[in-house]
């Protein structure tokens, strides 16, 4: 299966999370309740991660992963220039649904909040490496993230 990507907009990405814009300009935007922790026990965790550059174009895709009780937030920091962010909905019985993957191009300038349970591809850095702070809640077992392997699919990045 192949699949094209689209930029990132936040009409087109509501169904998985929130698109989160860098501010231009001085000033405060919050985005609170973008953030959804579903378990009594789990706490916040902020971490900061140096991702690579993919020189794999296309992209093959063979897993999703998911976190099923937190939102998870990544927020660029620095000279990120464009990532790739890979969603996929729920079948009846709760598995990816890959016939209906959509992949999007993020700037630099936008970050991103998948919501709890969304199935999704990890963060793909494209053109150099880029920073980025993290956040989710975790309470250390298994549910804090899931990984499944799907039917392979190519993504193709401009």
């Amino acid at each position: 299966m192949d699949i094209t990507t689209q930029p990132l907009t936040r009409e087109a990405f509501a169904p998985f999370g929130d698109v989160i814009d860098v501010p231009q300009e001085a000033g405060r935007i919050y985005y609170e309740s973008a953030l959804g922790n579903l378990r009594d026990k789990a706490h916040p965790s902020l971490s900061v991660s140096l991702k690579p550059e993919t020189s794999d174009r296309p992209l093959e895709a063979k897993y999703l992963e998911r976190h099923e009780f937190s939102s998870q937030t990544f927020m660029p920091l620095g000279d990120v220039s464009r990532y790739l962010v890979i969603v996929a909905p729920h079948t009846a019985d709760g598995t990816p649904d890959i016939t209906k993957v959509k992949a999007f191009i993020a700037t630099g300038k936008q970050g991103i909040t998948y919501k709890a349970n969304t199935w999704h591809y990890g963060l793909t850095v494209l053109d150099r490496p880029g920073k980025f702070a993290v956040f989710m809640f975790r309470d250390g077992g298994k549910t804090d993230e899931e990984f499944v392997d799907v039917a392979p699919f190519t993504v193709h990045i401009p």
